[in-house]
């Protein structure tokens, strides 16, 4: 399996950090949380991976160029962004994507299974899925619900909602590349919608309760990203003892996922 990590944006909102440093080179803990990202992928049968550079780009490839920095077997490969490509666009810089492959953003601390979010995308059918995670939203307000006119006829009192919040952790099929046009910005909800028009299958894998999740793009969060990575370490890194995962994610012999995780976008 190839994965792409998105590793190239500024994090001007993580100033004044970001000055010295790519922002998937905060450290969380002893080491960067790219350094995690590639752990946990390797660990779940990742072996080729490229990361979408721009932003101090010498810093991340000295770093992967020293000795035990990268796990057994993983080959680390780079495309550069000479100018912001947004979210979805990079993708159409990397060679060779004639099989399934798994994007993600370069900042994400998680505890996603992703051999199970790679099964779920090919039992399934889609041809792009997006990771997601539960998000209780309060609403500090009363809510007044009109009929279109005047008349009230509902009234909610500091109401909760619960969203389905992308990881930044994404499944394509290659066939998705024919709506990236190369060099030219694009992000991911402009694809996504773009897919849904054209009749594509786009589908959400929810997460369920226990998975944890933050995107470290504020001070924060990244602040909670540390706090969570040192109360469940054992949580976010692959057992020490323990061989990588070596099966397909896509072994016909898995069970297939629990349907209440099926929800299809659009």
């Amino acid at each position: 399996m190839k994965a792409i990590i998105l590793a190239g944006g500024k994090g001007t909102r993580l100033a004044p950090y970001t000055t010295t440093l790519p922002k998937p080179m905060l450290p969380v803990g002893e080491k960067p949380i790219l350094e995690i990202i590639i752990a946990q992928l390797a660990y779940h049968g990742f072996r080729e991976i490229t990361l979408s550079v721009g932003h101090l780009a010498g810093i991340i490839k000295a770093y992967f160029q020293a000795n035990g920095n990268l796990p057994s077997g993983v080959t680390i490969k780079y495309v550069h962004e000479d100018s912001p490509l947004g979210t979805a666009a990079p993708v159409s810089l990397v060679p060779d994507l004639h099989t399934t492959f798994l994007v993600m953003n370069g900042d994400v601390l998680t505890t996603l299974n992703y051999g199970e979010l790679i099964r779920f995308h090919k039992q399934n059918g889609a041809t792009l899925t997006i990771a997601t995670c539960p998000r209780k939203v309060p609403v500090d307000i009363g809510m007044v619900e009109l009929d279109g006119g005047p008349r009230v006829v509902n009234y909610r009192e500091k109401p909760t909602f619960t969203y389905n919040d992308s990881m930044g952790i994404y499944v394509y099929e290659p066939s998705v590349l024919k709506y990236i046009e190369p060099n030219v910005y694009l992000d991911v909800p402009t694809l996504v919608n773009r897919l849904i028009a054209k009749g594509e299958r786009v589908l959400a894998y929810q997460s369920d309760g226990a998975c944890f999740w933050i995107d470290m793009g504020k001070h924060g969060d990244y602040e909670r990203a540390i706090e969570a990575f040192e109360a469940r370490k054992s949580q976010f890194l692959p057992p020490p003892n323990r061989p990588p995962i070596q099966s397909l994610p896509h072994d016909p012999l898995c069970a297939p996922p629990a349907r209440d995780h099926l929800v299809e976008a659009g």
